[in-house]
């Protein structure tokens, strides 16, 4: 028995010593610094399109309250009653007389863009029968690259 423990113990001894050598790790090091090169700033592109993707699907989902709310009521809120209108009865204008208690919108709140600006509600619109955009990152109508607007008559 004091044979095998001495053997093991040798065969231990000459396996080499456990570790990397400064060589190992620059290479691993210049390897991760290469690859974060090339793939950090294609990473660093998509917060933008998250946030016009994210636009556009809130933009939709008010689609379908107004459209639920035209549904009930016979017509879409004005410019004056707002997307307040999904979130509260319509205290001005047209008011509306089958409005649907906890209202349109699942949340008893409006959210904001992903930019934190409100949208922005025009009935009757000029490209349909409401219009409902997102000014983008600058707040402004209009724009280009992350200043372009989110539009629902452009959302497909």
């Amino acid at each position: 028995m004091k044979i095998e423990q001495d053997r093991c113990w040798k065969i231990g001894k000459k396996g080499g010593e456990a570790g990397f050598t400064l060589i190992e790790l620059l290479v691993v090091l210049v390897i991760i610094g290469i690859l974060a090169g090339y793939i950090g700033p294609k990473i660093m592109g998509h917060p933008e399109e998250a946030k016009r993707t994210k636009a556009a699907l809130q933009i939709q989902a008010f689609e379908t309250a107004l459209n639920m709310y035209k549904l009930d009521n016979g017509t879409y809120p004005s410019t004056d009653q707002g997307l307040q209108a999904l979130i509260a009865p319509p205290a001005t204008g047209q008011l509306a007389a089958k409005w649907r208690d906890g209202g349109y919108l699942e949340k008893a709140k409006l959210p904001l863009d992903p930019w934190g600006n409100s949208f922005v509600y025009l009935s009757p619109g000029l490209n349909g029968d409401f219009d409902l955009s997102s000014y983008g990152a600058d707040g402004e109508a209009g724009g280009e690259g992350t200043g372009k607007d989110v539009n629902s008559w452009e959302i497909e």
